[in-house]
């Protein structure tokens, strides 16, 4: 199981989000520079990055210190948040990013996903944010009328090389993922899931790993509100 501890960027801040909203974060002291160094002292070897400005704008705002990350830390990173174009997916790539992470642009348009797996091989994550089993794009502002495992059905051949699947109902409340969903997901996806909001304990964790097809799973605002203990984290994370 690999552990994707989760940094959140807001305007150059670390910020955690509840369900998404954008009015409802919370901001704290130390950079994505700091929390990043802080889990590569402690022993972890893959990172989860969100652009949340990126995601509001398209743009690859905050490029400069996703790269610093990258250049300083030797971790394998994915990154995530408003990526809609190839130039930006070779902007992550060039700097050393390991997976970049397509969640709107991709829901919206199945075709510059296809084209994009087949023109970045083994680089593209495919990012699932579901709300009562409908998908949500543009930074989770708008749901769409796509049931998410038939899109998933639909994509399933196209050579993604990670899935990456959030619950928004759970995220940032860290009462539990939704496992029932993850595993109904997991079971159809031709390629690893990646488990994403609510993680609230390690026995969090522990349920993860009984779960068929998944790769990992990604721990947030638990960290930050000193609920999980770092070093308890790391002695999970294979």
């Amino acid at each position: 199981m690999k552990i994707f501890p989760a940094i959140d960027i807001k305007d150059g801040k670390c910020v955690r989000l509840v369900k998404g909203d954008f009015n409802n974060k919370t901001e704290y002291e130390i950079s994505p520079i700091e929390q990043a160094s802080k889990y590569k002292d402690h022993g972890f070897k893959n990172l989860h990055i969100v652009d949340l400005d990126g995601a509001l704008t398209g743009e690859t705002v905050n490029l400069d210190i996703i790269q610093d990350i990258v250049g300083k830390f030797n971790l394998k990173i994915e990154v995530g948040g408003g990526i809609r174009n190839p130039e930006s997916i070779q902007k992550y790539i060039d700097v050393g990013v390991e997976k970049v992470i397509l969640g709107s642009a991709a829901i919206k348009d199945k075709n510059f996903l296809k084209e994009t797996c087949e023109k970045f091989p083994n680089k593209i994550a495919l990012g699932l944010d579901a709300k009562d089993g409908y998908l949500s794009v543009s930074g989770w502002t708008e749901k769409s009328n796509q049931l998410t495992l038939d899109y998933l059905k639909e994509v399933n051949d196209y050579g993604v090389s990670r899935l990456i699947y959030t619950d928004i109902n759970k995220d940032g409340m860290k009462q539990s993922p939704n496992f029932d969903g993850t595993a109904k997901v997991a079971e159809i996806s031709n390629c690893p899931v990646i488990i994403s909001g609510g993680v609230s304990s390690i026995d969090d964790i522990k349920t993860a790993k009984n779960l068929k097809n998944v790769e990992g799973i990604i721990v947030g605002k638990a960290i930050y509100d000193g609920e999980i203990k770092l070093e308890d984290l790391v002695k999970e994370d294979a």
